[in-house]
């Protein structure tokens, strides 16, 4: 047995080991790469299974039984596969894959597959992440053959759930306005599919999926019991199909979305499928979240332990309506509010009047701004705020020079009509000249400006997703467009390394690891209104940390949510400001200013401190979470009603994550307790319909 840095490896078998948990797998006697184990560490290598085919029914090909790593048509081995290919003329269908070689590196495994009769490798790599029960996979398909090789499905893998039991996944789902809802589903036989078919995320879902058991005492809650998860590192199109297989077994598939897909693999060629970041928690919901959250903050990132300015946009004041003079007069007042970072939104363009036209001629509007952008951004600077403006690359207006000049950019088919969505078509980012003008004209606006933020938004979703002048099948668009998005950004990030980037797709359309990677923060969703808010924020915390979740106080609702509400519900993230300033009262001002000093205070907590869901906002009309430091020094808790018609006392809120042996102080209180008793006892919010708490805790 050899100890390769969070892999043990005995001949032809491999355990992955981060924190407690353990995945392991090994070449069983014909060559198969056989799943043997998933879930907590167990103490020696040889307590873990061993790799064999399963047991066989006369009705059934053993492999169709046999846990696979990589499931696929042989034998019609899985009533779901992980790769699909056919050669031309499509007389020779599926894969026959045999272990051929491994190699164990400094927290990496990788395994090669090969079709002998294809010539066709396939590499599987693996990676643990040490201490947070988290581990990767990666794909990627290599044609060593003559031949071109036609994929046409690319999942990184099957993840199979342990024998026996029942399970049920959980998923998010979800619509514009309404995302990152939380979903629990029994796994019945056959299969549950979710997918994206939209070049991006979308709204309807998140590729994540994370499996518990479904049987009385033994379902997981936030703090306990077993939970298998996974999540896509991909910005496009994905599928995930949660399968019960006729002999009981449990497997979840993920990956790039097989509808409308194909790839060319030519003689020589690789394709490198996006990775599963996946994971096995014995401590619930809670735990798998806080070990996401520690993933992308400190090495996802490209900033790590980002903690957000907070940020005032000018969207909801002057929609389209922008020129210096108002500008400033908004900058003025968020300035004296404590606002550190003024974004200015559409309109400032040329030729952004309306939504009709302007999309992809990124310069400053001549008229609205005659002398460029440098008079307002150091009025902005003056009063010692960043400036940041709105953008949205990927689109294009009919109405636009750049569309007079290149009608041939943007999605299409030949000979057919180009639907308009919010008056806009999207531009083919998997055309390399597309990329290179857009990389031009956003180096040049931000070399010639000082600009220290931008929030990238992307507005509608893929009609037509043709490609004519393509070489290849054209239906390759929509894993090359992505591409074309990674590189144009990632570019752009590495011109300009001091710029913070906002990740936007009409509100939380297009929010998942490969963005994390891209981004410092993303924008939750375009609804503002309070009580939806914590339900999404609660959605969206399942993964992703609370410094990437941009939400801002607005005047949605303004006359149903006092000021302090929707402010809290903001302050649990990156908290910006989108009023109307100009409207707003000087009391209303003064409150604002209150409750921004007050978020700088706390900030470093919400930012990298661990989650603590306590009571859901799904559930219940008190909701509490909490952030605790991860020295436990400190804690903030934020708790918020909503209309409720029971009467009575609110219910205690137990704190979770304190040092239980630790005494602590909560402000406002002269009480003290051991972190245990605050965990057992807790505390009763005083608090009524449409109000809320913000309480800070202390080690003393």
């Amino acid at each position: 047995m050899e100890d390769g840095m969070g892999i043990q490896a005995s001949g032809n078998y491999w355990v992955l080991e981060s924190g407690d948990a353990a995945y392991a797998m090994g070449v069983e006697a014909g060559g198969v790469l056989v799943h043997t184990y998933w879930g907590r560490k167990l103490p020696r290598l040889s307590d873990y299974p061993a790799a064999e085919r399963a047991k066989h029914f006369s009705a059934d090909h053993v492999l169709q039984l046999t846990a696979q790593e990589v499931t696929t048509g042989e034998a019609s081995a899985s009533d779901e596969r992980t790769l699909d290919a056919t050669i031309a003329g499509g007389h020779l269908r599926g894969l026959v894959l045999r272990f051929e070689s491994a190699e164990v590196g400094d927290n990496t495994l990788a395994i090669t597959l090969r079709d002998a009769d294809l010539n066709l490798r396939v590499v599987l790599t693996y990676g643990t992440l040490d201490q947070r029960g988290l581990f990767t996979r990666a794909l990627s398909v290599i044609n060593d053959g003559e031949r071109e090789v036609k994929l046409t499905r690319v999942f990184t893998g099957a993840f199979n759930l342990p024998v026996g039991g029942e399970f049920a996944i959980n998923h998010l789902s979800g619509r514009w306005g309404d995302e990152f809802r939380m979903n629990r589903d029994p796994m019945g036989f056959g299969t549950i599919q979710r997918d994206s078919r939209r070049v991006i995320t979308s709204h309807g879902g998140v590729p994540y999926f994370a499996v518990d058991r479904n049987e009385p005492g033994l379902a997981a809650s936030e703090e306990a019991g077993e939970v298998w998860f996974g999540t896509l590192q991909w910005s496009g199109n994905w599928r995930l199909i949660a399968e019960r297989t006729r002999d009981d077994r449990g497997i979840i598939h993920l990956g790039l979305n097989d509808h409308d897909f194909a790839w060319d693999l030519q003689s020589g060629e690789a394709f490198d499928a996006p990775r599963v970041v996946y994971g096995y928690s014995a401590n619930g919901f809670g735990a798998m979240s806080r070990a996401y959250h520690d993933l992308i903050r400190q090495d996802l990132s490209p900033r790590p332990n980002f903690v957000a300015p907070i940020v005032y946009n000018s969207w909801y004041a002057t929609l389209f309506d922008v020129d210096q003079e108002g500008q400033t007069a908004l900058a003025d007042k968020a300035a004296k509010m404590g606002v550190e970072l003024f974004v200015m939104d559409d309109g400032w363009f040329h030729g952004r009047n309306t939504d009709k036209a302007g999309l992809g001629d990124w310069w400053p509007d001549e008229v609205k701004f005659p002398k460029g952008l440098t008079p307002l951004i150091d009025a902005v600077k003056e009063r010692g705020m960043q400036f940041g403006l709105w953008i949205e690359p990927e689109m294009v207006n009919p109405d636009s020079d750049l569309y007079r000049a290149h009608p041939d950019w943007v999605l299409h088919y030949e000979g057919r009509e180009r639907s308009l969505m919010r008056n806009q078509s999207i531009l083919n980012m998997g055309r390399v000249d597309v990329q290179d003008y857009l990389i031009d004209i956003f180096d040049r606006l931000l070399t010639e400006n000082p600009i220290d933020f931008i929030k990238w938004d992307m507005n509608r979703s893929a009609s037509e997703a043709g490609w004519p002048t393509h070489e290849r099948d054209a239906r390759e668009i929509w894993v090359r467009y992505v591409e074309g998005l990674y590189r144009v950004w990632g570019e752009l990030r590495a011109r300009h390394p001091n710029v913070i980037w906002e990740n936007c797709c009409s509100g939380g359309g297009r929010v998942d690891l490969g963005m994390m990677a891209l981004t410092e923060q993303s924008w939750t969703s375009d609804n503002t209104v309070p009580a939806a808010r914590l339900l999404i924020q609660e959605g969206y915390s399942q993964l992703f940390p609370a410094n990437t979740m941009a939400g801002w106080a607005t005047d949605e609702e303004r006359h149903e949510y006092p000021l302090d509400f929707r402010f809290h519900v903001s302050m649990a993230g990156a908290l910006g400001v989108g009023g109307n300033l100009l409207d707003w009262s000087d009391e209303e001002c003064s409150v604002a200013a209150g409750h921004l000093a007050r978020f700088k205070e706390i900030r470093h907590l919400v930012a990298g401190g661990d989650l603590y869901r306590l009571r859901s906002a799904h559930h219940h009309a008190v909701s509490a979470f909490a952030y605790v430091a991860r020295d436990k020094a400190e804690a903030v808790l934020f708790v918020f009603r909503v209309h409720s018609a029971r009467l009575g006392a609110n219910p205690a809120i137990r704190i979770a994550g304190l040092d239980p042996e630790a005494l602590y102080a909560v402000e406002g209180s002269d009480v003290v307790r051991t972190g245990r008793a605050w965990a057992e006892i807790g505390l009763i919010p005083t608090i009524k319909n449409l109000q809320s708490q913000i309480l800070r805790f202390t080690r003393v």
